[in-house]
């Protein structure tokens, strides 16, 4: 059974870091697409940022470009966001994805969902 658990949210102030760890299990992930993405209160769930284990291709949303990024430990079947320079806006329940391709995750096809984890950043 595949699941993927996050972890490393809580509460920032504006300006600060975080990093959100995204824990896989339950299959190999090599050749799979992982992605973050986040909902805040009363709004759609946004795309983030996405990478692949294989090729090196990463893509983020505009809002986050230059000051988040997604890498990952193949060995540890981690990913991580790491979240610079945080905005109020950014406020949101942080979501990790899994896409069995990377066409899969440029076409927002995500396979498998973590249960999300809260980040809350006050100015």
């Amino acid at each position: 059974q595949v699941q993927l658990v996050e972890s490393g949210g809580g509460l920032a102030q504006a300006g600060d870091s975080l990093r959100l760890s995204c824990a896989a299990s339950g299959r190999t992930f090599s050749s799979y697409a992982m992605g973050w993405f986040r909902q805040a209160p009363g709004k759609e769930r946004d795309f983030v940022a996405a990478m692949s284990w294989s090729g090196g291709n990463t893509k983020y949303a505009d809002a986050v470009k230059g000051r988040f990024t997604i890498s990952g430990d193949n060995a540890k079947n981690t990913v991580y966001l790491q979240m610079n320079s945080l905005k109020p806006e950014d406020t949101a329940v942080y979501y990790c994805a899994a896409a069995s391709r990377w066409w899969r995750s440029e076409n927002n096809l995500y396979d498998y969902w973590g249960q999300g984890i809260q980040v809350t950043v006050s100015s």
